[in-house]
């Protein structure tokens, strides 16, 4: 979870443990994390808050004094968090295909995802593919795999926005892809 302690100026200071087998460096705010599923590197260059990369733990401390830096540096943990929780276990979110009257396909062509036949349209609706995302279509579902949650979480949100009903009833026509699970992939 990581460790608290009350600095000079009253607002706290974290640490946050490193997993085992993952490796960190930090240079001008830019981290990187090595795990073995991979590497991610996260930018805090805006972020209030100054990073300390020790041997086993982060360490950050606010620049501020306002209850707005406290959380602000909450937040900060809360994303190096989620990247060690990538490297080593990754992130999986299953989107359910739903159709009432044309049978949906989905299919992935490069860094798109296409939807064809949704509604019955000619045509097909598109959905960008964020960084090193996975996509397998297994039957009605569509599982989103990767290292980074933000990756993970936008590429999800740009299938389920694509396949968005407008100017209809959206009680009757439920027709979608829909995000109905999100766990580590391990």
């Amino acid at each position: 979870m990581g460790t608290s302690i009350k600095s000079k100026k009253g607002l706290d200071v974290l640490k946050v443990p490193k997993p085992e087998g993952v490796i960190t460096t930090l240079e001008d705010k830019v981290l990187v994390v090595k795990g073995p599923l991979g590497e991610v590197k996260k930018d805090f260059f805006k972020a209030k808050v100054e990073m300390i990369d020790h041997e086993n733990e982060i360490e950050l401390r606010p620049l501020g004094t306002k209850r707005a830096d406290a959380a602000i540096l909450n937040t900060i943990r809360s994303l190096v968090r989620n990247l060690f929780i990538g490297v080593t276990e990754g992130y999986r979110y299953a989107l359910k295909i739903v159709y009432a009257h044309f049978p949906i396909t989905v299919s992935v062509k490069g860094s798109e995802i296409h939807v064809e036949n949704f509604l019955g349209e000619r045509s097909s609706r598109v959905a960008k593919i964020l960084g090193d995302t996975k996509i397998n279509v297994e039957g009605d579902d569509v599982v989103v795999t990767g290292i980074s949650s933000e990756d993970v979480g936008q590429t999800s949100a740009n299938i389920e926005t694509a396949t968005k009903i407008k100017r209809k009833d959206q009680r009757v026509f439920l027709d979608g892809l829909y995000v109905y699970e999100k766990t580590k992939a391990n």
